[in-house]
């Protein structure tokens, strides 16, 4: 079973990752696949310095990060086709992952289901849903980001509306980590047919 895990900036999917795999589940982070893979695959490296030059390549030969943020964040046709660059190698990495997990299920953390209308691809979508406030504090604290830059991130992405609108499974995290990894462990029992007394 291919299970979406996804979630706005600051919910707290990755630390709800970490808990699947804690219980021996394999979990892919897309986005993590997609921020290194100009610098791990030959090929795709090969492909944005063909579309971008190499303006954005340092003396390590490796992406100069927030050169390239600061760009896409103010030209959408950069972004745009470094999307499109990106986003296919990501698939192959997740196809490559998914052939060769051997956990009953695997989990494909991915911050973007709804705003990519892929909700197919997966037979179950959990969504980490929190307060705005609380995504706001988390995210600018843990990328050391000013508090409107994530709330112009949040204004990007889906709504929690839209983002509860494709649940399976909904892990409310507005209080501590215990809470967060004894629902997730709530989850994994069920998804393995264990039933539990609420």
């Amino acid at each position: 079973m291919i299970v979406g895990l996804t979630g706005g900036i600051g919910s707290g999917k990755s630390c709800a990752g970490k808990f699947f795999q804690e219980v021996g589940i394999d979990v892919i982070d897309a986005d993590n696949v997609a921020k290194n893979i100009i610098n791990t695959n030959v090929e795709a490296k090969q492909v944005f310095i063909e579309k971008f030059g190499q303006k954005y390549i340092d003396s390590n030969q490796q992406i100069e990060r927030n050169l390239l943020r600061d760009e896409i964040f103010k030209d959408i046709n950069k972004k745009n086709i470094l999307e499109s660059i990106v986003h296919p190698f990501v698939r192959k990495e997740i196809q490559i992952f998914i052939e060769n997990s051997e956990s009953i299920y695997k989990v494909i953390m991915v911050p973007l289901i709804y705003e990519t209308n892929s909700m197919k691809f997966y037979e179950k979508i959990i969504v980490v849903d929190c307060d705005e406030e609380k995504q706001i504090s988390r995210a600018s604290i843990r990328d050391n980001q000013t508090k409107s830059n994530i709330k112009n991130i949040i204004k990007n992405q889906a709504s929690r509306q839209e983002r509860l609108s494709i649940a399976d499974e909904i892990i409310h995290n507005n209080s501590s980590i215990e809470n967060l990894k004894n629902q997730v462990l709530k989850i994994h029992q069920k998804f393995l047919g264990i039933n539990i007394d609420e």
